[in-house]
């Protein structure tokens, strides 16, 4: 809080940033109350009026025991914010609450053995807990995800999508200090200033084994969208200045993320390395999240249909002639990506989000054929036997891992894209001039983001991940 105290040499015409600044004393305060701790936080951002209907939990799956995955739920949120949408903002009253917390307590993590606090201020968590759910999150441990570069994007794009869905303003400004805080939380990780966040060269999205480095078509990709996404939920908040601000990170960061395609798709990452032209099955997870939204496209569409052609003919129809669905790694020889454990797998989730998007590109046969090789292997006949208990994973050679998991809930991403109402793509429309936009509302940004940055770690993978890692690269090349 000692740090707060240089604040007077912002302009108070930037209201967001000055009463964010403000706020975390308060905050801090209210949640450490006698009365706060009697209930968990997320019913604290309920407004007048507003129905109590309690906290919902729902687990990553038999094997992974954590509540409400976030980087899961992400996938798995469509089935509930149509089906049961009070229950889906409840979620998110929780996260976003979460991302207002700080718990300094140390956990060890498994990868290396270093002690880091639970969850830092600005961070979204990875999982709402497990013994104590809401009052002690992460019960993930692998690595530091507080690092991780997906979790705050998602949570963006979540929040806004919901808000789009149900119409509800009372929710959408109760949580909009939590959106702007994890934004500027995000800054910490471009290292270069050029807009766009940059991976760390270790396994820090969803694809926890994937190591990934630089900028990244699944983690950049869902930044640019998330910035789109701030933007216009400001907008849905009476805040102008976030509006125009968040636009222009928005355009920065799209431009950089441009330089990832190759002529045919976007490169895993930008690192040069030997998987790193790897053919993602995801790598427009951006793109199908911020057109599922009613927002702008992240890249254009000839691009997009590039990439998605290109993964249906690599990663859906080179494994077992289509009928497994979409592996997550394919080199552009035609060969399986066997550089980790995930790049080598097909996730039932993650072919259900590529199928979805497939369906915006009005690409349906592909997606179809792309979704039914999840059919064919969970609940087909001659399938492998998953019914009703649909894994995570399988491999080409039917090796399957974690049964009865949440993401392969996206299947409903397909029937919200086949069913959903088109709305107005949203683009702000600023009188002022760039410059201006700056100069009025970057200080006091820069000023969150600044007391949000966590100290780095001196090398966060142990020595036998970086053994691991060189042994991987050197089979690789």
């Amino acid at each position: 809080m000692s740090r707060l105290k240089n604040t007077n040499n912002l302009s108070h015409q930037n209201d967001t940033a000055i009463n964010i600044l403000e706020m975390f004393g308060s905050v801090a305060e209210q949640t450490h109350s006698p009365s706060a701790s009697k209930s968990a936080y997320g019913v604290n951002l309920l407004q007048e009026g507003e129905e109590n209907i309690g906290q919902f939990l729902y687990l990553e799956g038999i094997e992974y025991k954590m509540w409400n995955t976030y980087d899961v739920h992400f996938y798995a949120s469509f089935s509930l914010v149509m089906l049961f949408p009070k229950l889906e903002l409840s979620i998110q009253r929780d996260f976003a609450a979460a991302v207002l917390m700080h718990d300094p307590s140390k956990m060890k993590l498994l990868v290396d053995g270093q002690w880091v606090p639970r969850k830092v201020l600005g961070a979204v968590p990875h999982d709402i807990g497990l013994n104590d759910p809401w009052f002690e999150v992460n019960s993930y441990n692998l690595y530091n995800t507080d690092r991780w570069k997906d979790l705050n994007s998602k949570f963006v794009l979540q929040i806004y999508r919901d808000v789009v869905v149900t119409g509800d303003k009372k929710f959408a400004q109760a949580v909009w200090p939590a959106v702007y805080i994890a934004i500027a939380y995000m800054e910490q990780f471009d290292k270069d200033g050029d807009g766009m966040i940059e991976n760390e060269g270790f396994p820090d999205q969803t694809y926890d084994t994937w190591s990934v480095s630089g900028v990244s078509a699944y983690s950049g990709g869902l930044w640019v969208a998330a910035l789109q996404a701030a933007s216009a939920l400001a907008l849905e908040v009476g805040d102008k200045g976030s509006e125009d601000y968040f636009w222009l990170k928005f355009q920065k960061a799209k431009a950089v993320y441009e330089k990832l395609w190759n002529g045919s798709y976007f490169n895993y990452d930008s690192s040069g390395g030997s998987t790193s032209s790897s053919i993602q099955a995801d790598q427009l997870a951006g793109q199908w999240y911020a057109r599922a939204c009613g927002l702008s496209p992240i890249v254009d569409e000839k691009k997009s249909r590039s990439a998605l052609q290109m993964v249906y003919d690599y990663n859906v129809m080179k494994v077992q002639d289509g009928r497994r669905g979409a592996v997550n790694g394919m080199l552009p020889d035609g060969k399986i990506d066997m550089s980790t454990m995930q790049s080598r797998e097909i996730w039932s989730g993650v072919t259900y989000a590529l199928a979805a998007t497939m369906i915006q590109q009005n690409m349906i046969d592909m997606a179809f054929q792309t979704a039914g090789g999840v059919y064919e292997t969970a609940w087909s006949d001659n399938g492998l036997g998953y019914s009703f208990q649909t894994p995570e994973a399988w491999t080409n050679k039917d090796e399957y891992r974690s049964l009865c998991y949440m993401r392969p809930l996206a299947i409903w991403a397909m029937q919200w894209e086949l069913s959903r109402t088109k709305h107005a793509q949203h683009e702000c429309i600023s009188d002022m001039k760039e410059e201006d936009i700056m100069s009025k509302y970057h200080d006091g940004y820069s000023k969150v983001a600044h007391l949000l940055k966590v100290k780095e770690e001196t090398d966060s993978r142990s020595l036998f991940q970086l053994m691991y890692d060189c042994t991987c690269k050197r089979m690789c090349a």
